[in-house]
C-alpha cells in the first residue's frame, strides 16, 4: 500500500511539474516568432529617421513619421483584443505578421515621405495585431504561478532582437541601400510568420464568443499599471527617434554600442526581475527600476562623452528590464480569463501611446529648444510615473485600513 501511495504521489508530482513547466515547444516557438519580428522592427527603429532625412525630411517630420506608427498601432489594440477572444489567437497573430511583412517590404520602393507616412500607418496596424496577439499567446502558454518569470523569459526574445537589431540596422544602412535593408527586415518578419504558423493555439471558448459594447476599448483591471508604463515609455520615444542624431550633434561616438549595452542590461534583469515580482510583488521592483530610468535620462541630457552614453544605456536597460515584465504581469493577472487579450491590448496600447506621444512632442521640443531638452522632459515624465505609483500605494493602504 505504501509503495502504491508513493507511486501515486510521484505521478501526481510529475503531473504538477509538467503543468508548471515553462520551456515547452509552443513557448520556444512564440519566443522565436517574437524574436524575428522584433529583429526586423528594431532594425528599422534607428534607420527610419535616417530614411526620412534621405527623403528630405526634418526633425519635425521624423517625429510625425515615428509617432504615426505608434498611434496607428494604438488604435488597433482594442480591435486586436476583441478579435483574440472571438476570432482566435492564430488568426490575429498571423494576420498581423503578414501585414507587417508587406508594409516593411514596401519601404524598399518608397520615394516620398507621403507614401512612407501612409505605409507607416499600415505597419502600425500589423504591429498592433501581432504584438498584442504574441503577448496574449505567451500568457496562455506560461503557467499562472510562474507568470512573472515566464514573461521575463519571453521578454528576452525581444531583448535579444534589441541587442542586435539597431546596431545591425545602422551597420547595414552604412553599406547597403535602404532598398536592400528593408527587404532584409521584411524577410525577418516572414521567418516570424513561419514559426507562428507551427504553434498550437488555445481555442476560443464558447462563452467568450459574445458581443462587446462598442465603447469596450480597454480592460479596467489593467489600467493602473498601463498608465505607469505610459509615462515611462515616453522616454523611449526620445531615445529611438533622436538619440542617433543627438549623439552625432554632440560629437559622441559609439551609438551602436548604446543599443547593444542597453539590450544586454535588459537581458540581465530578465533573469531575476520576473521571479522577484512573483515572490514579492511590484513594490520590490517598480521604484528601483524607475529610479534607474530617471538617472539615465539625466545622463543623456548631460552627455559629455561616450562613457556617459554607455552608462546611460546600462542604467536604462536595467531599469526598463526590471519594470516592464512586472507591469505586464500586473496588467494580466487581475483580468478575467476571457479578458486576458484585452488586458494585453490595454498594456501595449499605453506602451504605444507613450512612444508616440514622446516622438511627436520631442520632435517639436528638439526643433525649438535642442536635443538635450528632450531628455530633461523625459526625466520629468519618469517623475510623474513614480508619483502616480506612490499615490496608488497610499490609496490602497488607506482602503485596506478602512476595510
Amino acid at each position: 500500500m505504501n509503495v502504491q501511495r508513493n507511486n501515486a504521489v510521484e505521478r501526481s508530482s510529475a503531473v504538477i511539474e509538467a503543468k508548471e513547466k515553462i520551456w515547452t515547444k509552443d513557448f520556444v516557438l512564440i519566443c522565436l516568432a517574437n524574436f524575428f519580428v522584433f529583429l526586423g522592427f528594431q532594425m528599422t527603429l534607428p534607420t527610419i529617421p535616417l530614411f526620412v532625412e534621405y527623403l528630405g525630411g526634418n526633425d519635425q517630420l521624423i517625429g510625425l513619421v515615428v509617432g504615426i506608427f505608434t498611434f496607428s498601432a494604438l488604435i488597433m489594440r482594442p480591435f486586436a483584443g476583441h478579435a483574440l477572444e472571438t476570432k482566435g489567437r492564430r488568426f490575429v497573430f498571423l494576420l498581423g505578421l503578414a501585414i507587417f511583412v508587406i508594409s516593411v517590404g514596401s519601404y524598399s520602393f518608397i520615394t516620398s515621405i507621403v507614401l512612407l507616412f501612409m505605409m507607416r500607418v499600415i505597419q502600425g496596424i500589423g504591429w498592433g495585431f501581432s504584438t498584442t496577439a504574441a503577448g496574449t499567446i505567451a500568457t496562455d502558454i506560461i503557467p499562472a504561478s510562474r507568470r512573472g518569470e515566464g514573461m521575463g523569459y519571453y521578454g528576452l526574445s525581444g531583448n535579444l532582437a534589441l541587442a542586435f537589431g539597431p546596431s545591425a540596422g545602422l551597420l547595414l544602412a552604412g553599406i547597403l541601400s535602404f532598398h536592400h535593408l528593408f527587404l532584409i527586415c521584411a524577410a525577418l518578419g516572414l521567418a516570424s510568420l513561419l514559426f507562428a504558423a507551427n504553434i498550437t493555439y488555445k481555442k476560443v471558448e464558447k462563452q467568450q464568443m459574445q458581443a462587446h459594447h462598442k465603447w469596450d476599448i480597454y480592460e479596467k483591471s489593467a489600467l493602473e499599471p498601463s498608465v505607469l508604463l505610459f509615462f515611462l515609455t515616453v522616454t523611449f520615444g526620445g531615445i529611438a527617434s533622436f538619440l542617433p542624431l543627438y549623439a552625432a550633434e554632440k560629437g559622441v561616438s559609439g551609438i551602436q554600442w548604446y543599443f547593444l549595452l542597453y539590450a544586454l542590461a535588459l537581458m540581465v534583469t530578465r533573469t531575476f526581475a520576473g521571479r522577484l515580482y512573483d515572490k514579492k510583488g511590484h513594490r520590490a521592483v517598480f521604484i528601483p527600476g524607475a529610479a534607474l530610468i530617471l538617472i539615465a535620462m539625466l545622463l543623456l541630457a548631460w552627455l559629455p562623452n561616450n562613457v556617459v552614453l554607455f552608462a546611460a544605456a546600462i542604467l536604462y536597460g536595467l531599469g526598463f528590464g526590471t519594470v516592464q515584465p512586472a507591469l505586464q504581469a500586473w496588467s494580466v493577472e487581475r483580468a478575467a480569463k476571457n479578458r486576458k487579450g484585452m488586458a494585453n491590448a490595454t498594456f501595449f496600447a499605453f506602451f504605444d501611446l507613450g512612444v508616440g506621444v514622446g516622438a511627436m512632442i520631442f520632435g517639436q521640443i528638439s526643433h525649438w529648444f535642442g536635443y538635450s531638452s528632450i531628455y530633461i522632459t523625459a526625466a520629468f515624465s519618469v517623475l510623474v510615473s513614480i508619483s502616480f505609483y506612490l499615490y496608488i500605494l497610499h490609496r490602497n493602504k488607506k482602503m485596506l485600513k478602512n476595510a
